[in-house]
C-alpha cells in the first residue's frame, strides 16, 4: 500500500494540473472560430492590413472589446453552472469591460466562472424549499438581483484590479522582449506541452495576454510561443531519418499531420518514449522565439491549430517571412539536437523508442502490480480502493455501442483516433457508433473509452464504468486492429 500511495502522489498532482488547464482553455477553445473571424477581419482592413477599409474596421474594436470577453465569460459560466452560469457570467463579465479600457479576456476567466458559482451555491441553498408554481419567479429574480449586484461590484471594483493586473503582466512580457529574454518562456511551455498542457498555455495564459498586446500593436509574439509547429517537426524529421521500428514508419505521416494539421499532440508520444528529446524541443522552442523576436514577428489573432496554414492566415501585412523563418529556425534546431539524441541512444534503448513494444511494456508493468506497478497502475489501485474502478475485462461485442476516443480538447488528436478507428469498424461491417469528446465531456452511455496513456487516470474518474483502453500513438496503435477484432 505504500508504494501505490507514493506513486499515485505525482500522478494525483498532474492530473489536478491538467484538469485546471483543461478548465482554462476549456473557456477558450470552443470560441476559437471567432477569434479566428476577428483576426481575419483585422488582417484584412485595419488601416496596416492587406486590404485597408475604414468602413469595415469598425467591426474590429467592438468585437475583441465587448463579443470574445462575454463569449469566454458565458462559456466559464456554463462549465460551472450550466445556462444559468452562463448568463449571470456575462452580466459580471460586462461591469467589468465598461469599467475598464483594455480587453478584458483576463477578466472574462475570472469572472464568468466566479459568478456561476455564486449563483450555483445560493441554488442549492433554496433547493427544495420553493413552494411549488413560485419556481420560475425565484430563478429569474435570483438571477437578476445576484447578477446586478455582481455586476456593480465587477464594475466598480473587480474591474480596475484585473485591468492593473493586465497592465502589469503586459509590461513584463514587452521588457522580457526588449530585452531579448522571451525565448527563456519557451524552457517551461516545451516541457508543459508534453504533459498535455499545450491547449492551457496557450488559450488559458498566452492568448489574453496577447489579444491586449494585438488590439494596440496589431499582433503579438505571445500568440507564436506554444503554437510554433517547428519543434514538434524537427524531432518527427529526426525520427523519419534516424529512428528505429514502429516510431520511424508512422513518423512521416505523423509529420504530415503535426505540421498541416496543426495537431501537436500527434508528437507527444515520440518524446514520452525518449523523455531526453524533451531537450530538441526546448532548443527548437527557444530558438524559434529568438528568430521571432529578432524580426518582429507576430500574429494577430491565435492560430489554432497550430498549423502552418493558420500562421500565414494569422500573420499580418509583410509579417509573413519573420513568421516562417521563426518555424524554419525552430524546425532546424530541433532536428539536430533530437539527432543527436537518437544517434548516441544505446541499442539496448531500443525498445522505448518503438511505439508497439513501448505500449506492450506498460501493460506488462501494470500486470506485474505490487512493487513494479507504474503510476497509471497505481492511480488505477487508488481509484479501485474508492471504489470506482473502471471496467478490467474487455466487453464483448454485444455488450459494446458505442466507442468514445478522449483527449484533453476533444478536437485534436481524439478526432483523428477516431476517424481511422471508424473506418476500421465500418470495413469490418460493425454498426458500433465511434466519436471523440474532451475527457470532461465523456458521455454516460460509453462503453469503451480509449485515451493516451497520460489522460487515462482523468478519463476513469469521469466513466468509471466504461472499459478503458490506453494508447501511445493515436496515428498507429495495434489496440485498434486488436478492439476490431474481438468486437466483430
Amino acid at each position: 500500500m505504500e508504494q501505490v500511495q507514493s506513486n499515485s502522489a505525482p500522478g494525483g498532482i498532474r492530473v489536478g494540473v491538467q484538469k485546471f488547464g483543461r478548465f482554462l482553455s476549456g473557456m477558450v477553445m470552443p470560441n476559437i472560430g471567432a477569434f479566428i473571424a476577428w483576426g481575419i477581419v483585422t488582417a484584412l482592413f485595419i488601416p496596416t492590413g492587406r486590404l485597408p477599409n475604414e468602413h469595415l474596421a469598425r467591426l474590429v474594436e467592438p468585437t475583441i472589446t465587448y463579443l470574445l470577453p462575454l463569449l469566454i465569460a458565458y462559456t466559464g459560466g456554463t462549465m460551472v453552472h450550466k445556462q444559468r452560469g452562463g448568463v449571470i457570467g456575462a452580466l459580471m463579465t460586462i461591469g467589468i469591460i465598461v469599467g475598464t479600457d483594455i480587453p478584458m479576456f483576463m477578466g472574462a476567466m475570472i469572472c464568468g466562472p466566479l459568478a456561476a458559482w455564486v449563483l450555483k451555491q445560493f441554488d442549492k441553498s433554496i433547493e427544495g424549499k420553493v413552494k411549488s408554481g413560485f419556481e420560475m419567479l425565484v430563478n429569474n429574480f435570483s438571477l437578476g438581483i445576484i447578477g446586478a449586484i455582481l455586476t456593480v461590484i465587477s464594475y466598480v471594483g473587480v474591474g480596475p484590479i484585473i485591468q492593473q493586473l493586465t497592465r502589469w503582466l503586459s509590461a513584463g512580457v514587452e521588457f522580457m522582449v526588449s530585452h531579448n529574454l522571451i525565448p527563456l518562456a519557451n524552457i517551461i511551455i516545451e516541457p508543459a506541452k508534453i504533459l498535455f498542457l499545450n491547449n492551457a498555455i496557450n488559450h488559458g495564459v498566452l492568448s489574453p495576454i496577447a489579444l491586449d498586446q494585438a488590439s494596440r500593436t496589431g499582433h503579438s509574439i505571445l500568440f507564436m510561443m506554444e503554437s510554433n509547429p517547428g519543434p514538434g517537426l524537427g524531432i518527427l524529421l529526426a525520427y523519419i531519418i534516424l529512428g528505429r521500428g514502429t516510431a520511424k514508419q508512422s513518423a512521416p505521416g505523423a509529420a504530415i499531420i503535426h505540421f498541416f494539421g496543426g495537431i501537436h499532440e500527434i508528437y507527444f508520444p515520440y518524446i514520452l518514449m525518449n523523455p531526453r528529446l524533451i531537450l530538441a524541443a526546448i532548443a527548437g522552442g527557444v530558438a524559434g522565439t529568438f528568430t521571432f523576436a529578432l524580426f518582429g514577428a507576430g500574429l494577430v489573432a491565435p492560430p489554432s491549430p497550430g498549423s502552418i496554414f493558420a500562421y500565414a492566415a494569422m500573420a499580418p501585412r509583410g509579417g509573413l517571412l519573420a513568421a516562417f523563418s521563426g518555424v524554419a529556425v525552430a524546425t532546424v534546431a530541433s532536428f539536430v539536437v533530437a539527432a543527436v539524441l537518437l544517434k548516441t541512444t544505446k541499442k539496448g534503448a531500443e525498445d522505448e523508442a518503438d511505439l508497439e513494444q513501448a505500449s506492450a511494456k506498460m501493460k506488462e508493468m501494470k500486470a506485474a502490480g505490487g512493487a513494479t506497478a507504474t503510476k497509471e497502475a497505481a492511480a488505477t489501485a487508488e481509484v479501485q480502493a474508492a471504489g470506482t474502478n473502471a471496467t478490467e475485462v474487455g466487453k464483448g461485442k454485444a455488450e459494446v455501442r458505442k466507442i468514445v476516443f478522449s483527449c484533453d480538447a476533444g478536437m485534436g488528436s481524439s478526432a483523428m483516433g477516431a476517424s481511422i478507428l471508424r473506418k476500421k469498424m465500418k470495413a469490418a461491417g460493425s454498426d458500433i457508433t465511434v466519436i471523440n469528446t474532451a475527457i470532461s465531456e465523456i458521455p454516460s452511455d460509453a462503453d469503451i473509452v480509449i485515451t493516451h496513456k497520460s489522460l487515462t487516470d482523468r478519463a476513469k474518474l469521469q466513466a468509471p464504468k466504461a472499459e478503458h483502453i490506453s494508447i501511445d500513438n493515436f496515428l498507429k496503435s495495434p489496440e485498434y486492429d486488436t478492439l476490431v477484432e474481438r468486437l466483430t
